[in-house]
């Protein structure tokens, strides 16, 4: 018995085409292959009308200065791998150690070989945007890192023109360790260096879960409280045009990115 061969033939339809659910940005991120925090802060201050897209790449699970240095050839190929076959409006490096021990100019470098039509920035540089935004000058900075690792933070710090008062570590070595301390203890350390002098407080690290606090700790410092996924996001949504003010995490997303040139 043989068996039919049935032939199928569409009839040609007039298609309706929109827009697309990203239709005001997309916006891409490179993330580490071990992180576990970055991706829920983005999507909780992603905008209605915004696409957020993420490639994963290669890192040691150890935050030294050596094995952040071993990134840098994994970047552009992770970049290349955000809608390859579409077009990005921002693309972000999301490291902020890696960022400052590598160097900002070759990262913001290895994004635009990755995905060239895209605007490159890296949560750093959304740090240092966001700290002008809000007219700090002088500053303290809470980390999670090595002192090896501060004293790279340090220079990036004052090398944009910053007067660091004090920095302090928790002298954490693994990511697992960074992803779990406890927000609540976040608040405690960054608040604990705050100084009168001081015209903002800086939480350094996107896998500390600070932007569960930073409202909480503006409120207790009576100052801007800059931390890296808030200013991130700030950072990303103004360059690709988008103006939306977000509340709840900080002063800094009710402001405007045309202040310091960030506006598309």
């Amino acid at each position: 018995m043989t068996a039919e061969t049935t032939t199928v033939k569409s009839r040609q339809y007039d298609v309706r085409f929109d827009k697309g659910r990203h239709h005001r940005a997309k916006l891409g991120f490179v993330v580490l292959a071990m992180e576990q925090t970055v991706e829920d802060d983005v999507f909780k201050l992603t905008p209605e009308g915004v696409g957020v897209h993420f490639s994963r790449m290669p890192m040691s699970n150890l935050a030294t200065v050596e094995t952040l240095k071993a990134m840098e050839p994994g970047i552009e190929a992770a970049a290349s791998l955000l809608l390859p076959d579409d077009e990005l409006d921002v693309s972000c490096y999301t490291c902020n150690c890696g960022t400052m021990v590598i160097g900002e100019d070759r990262v913001l470098d290895a994004l635009r070989r990755g995905k060239p039509e895209a605007i490159p920035t890296s949560v750093m540089t959304g740090v240092i945007h966001g700290l002008r935004a809000v007219g700090a000058q002088k500053i303290v900075a809470a980390t999670p890192y090595l002192d090896e690792v501060n004293t790279h933070v340090l220079a990036f710090l004052q090398s944009h023109g910053f007067e660091v008062l004090d920095i302090q570590g928790l002298n954490l070595v693994t990511n697992q360790e960074i992803d779990c301390v406890q927000p609540e203890f976040l608040r405690e350390f960054a608040a604990s260096l705050d100084r009168p002098d001081a015209d903002a407080v800086f939480v350094c690290c996107g896998a500390l879960r600070t932007l569960d606090i930073v409202g909480a700790l503006e409120d207790q410092v009576a100052k801007p409280a800059i931390v890296s996924n808030q200013a991130m996001m700030w950072d990303c949504l103004r360059r690709a045009g988008i103006e939306d003010r977000i509340d709840g995490y900080g002063r800094l997303l009710q402001m405007s990115g045309r202040d310091v040139g960030l506006a598309a």
